[in-house]
């Protein structure tokens, strides 16, 4: 998202305010949430790794790898090569456990054919475009006072908004897949599940908080269209 613009809209970058002051919560939320259960480790010492592949095969899954990736939570599952990636495969703590079992949901999700995780696979690219050209053809638009150029722009952007949108049920059903799947595999306990749920709610709000600022910036270069 281009962040520079609502400072140029004046007023208008109130409506931002909202879901700004959200997404700063949402990224303190994840943090503090996944460090402290990051020292809290299961009673069965089992590891990130094991889980997701346990809750793999538990849901008839075998063609899928899990493989190892740098950064703290960049954790993500590549529906194009069925990877799993984990930060943090050999981590016992709940929060590793938490984050190997939602993106295993993920896993689920693609052998099931959730349609709304093939419909965000599929508008990737589009909104990949739209994102990056949005505001540069808003902007020529309006310099060089070209209304086409103006509504491409809208249009382009509104592919991004709709990305961020789709993404919402993916998440939280995969998250939801996630506690299913430990509840079932015994591999951790109720409490231990608790924790789990604690992290995989404190991400979703950063999903939320992107969906939201990017409906509001939609809105306000609407606003700001009509208004011209």
């Amino acid at each position: 998202m281009w962040w520079g613009l609502p400072f140029l809209m004046g007023p208008s970058f109130l409506i931002l305010l909202p879901a700004l002051a959200l997404a700063i919560y949402a990224q303190y939320k994840v943090r503090s949430t996944y460090a402290r259960y990051s020292r809290i480790e299961t009673e069965q010492r089992v590891t990130a790794g094991q889980v997701a592949q346990r809750i793999l095969e538990g849901n008839g899954i075998t063609d899928v790898t899990i493989g190892q990736i740098r950064g703290a939570l960049a954790d993500n599952y590549d529906p194009r090569k069925k990877v799993l990636h984990l930060s943090a495969a050999d981590s016992t703590s709940v929060a590793a456990v938490g984050v190997a079992a939602h993106e295993a949901g993920h896993a689920i999700q693609h052998a099931r054919n959730y349609r709304p995780l093939s419909l965000r696979t599929a508008i990737v690219p589009i909104a990949n475009i739209g994102s990056q050209l949005a505001f540069p053809l808003f902007f020529l638009g309006l310099i060089f006072r070209y209304q086409a150029f103006i509504t491409i722009g809208i249009f382009a952007f509104s592919a991004a908004v709709l990305f961020t949108l789709v993404t919402l049920p993916v998440e939280f059903d995969a998250s939801r897949r996630a506690v299913a799947s430990l509840r079932q595999s015994g591999l951790v306990s109720d409490e231990e599940v608790g924790g789990v749920k604690e992290v995989l709610f404190a991400a979703a709000l950063t999903y939320v908080a992107a969906a939201a600022m990017a409906a509001l910036q939609l809105l306000m270069l609407l606003s700001f269209n009509r208004r011209r």
